[in-house]
């Protein structure tokens, strides 16, 4: 919002990215995604306002608490775009589920690793104690692949 007729402070697109530490293009593709919708000047060059800002901060944050565009995009833009409520809760409660998940994940690894720091034994795999962190895996009553599903996507697909 305007106030007193004073202009709202603008940003390009290489000054918003320097403000974040993104490249350009990372602005320009979440434009193509949906994500950001910059105004114009007369030149046509892409003019980022303070929401604008907001929404990068936004994207970012989302992003580092392990959200996909496509979950972020069904939380900026839910009422928008039709998708409601409802969709942003679904969205919402599997990202919790998710992060509980990986919480489980790091409580087991945290233990593990404490158990080998202070094991006496050179090699890891030969304590007994050790042995009953990976027995799931050993017995077959758990499997890498169910407790690292994000790992089950090849290396060069993940970009």
């Amino acid at each position: 919002m305007k106030s007193s007729g004073v202009a709202e402070r603008t940003w390009s697109v290489g000054e918003l990215a320097e403000r974040f530490g993104l490249e350009t293009h990372v602005l320009r593709y979440w434009e193509d995604v949906g994500l950001l919708a910059p105004a114009r000047d007369g030149a046509g060059r892409r003019r980022y306002g303070p929401d604008d800002v907001v929404r990068v901060a936004t994207i970012l944050s989302s992003k580092v608490a392990g959200m996909s565009l496509e979950q972020i995009q069904v939380l900026l833009d839910a009422g928008s775009t039709g998708r409601g409520a409802r969709d942003r809760h679904e969205v919402l409660t599997a990202h919790l589920a998710e992060l509980d998940r990986r919480q489980e994940e790091i409580d087991r690894s945290r233990h593990m690793t404490e158990h080998a720091l202070s094991c006496r034994a050179h090699d890891i795999a030969t304590c007994p104690r050790f042995r009953e962190h990976v027995q799931d895996l050993v017995d077959g009553t758990r499997s890498w692949r169910e407790m690292h599903p994000e790992r089950l996507v090849p290396v060069r697909e993940r970009a």
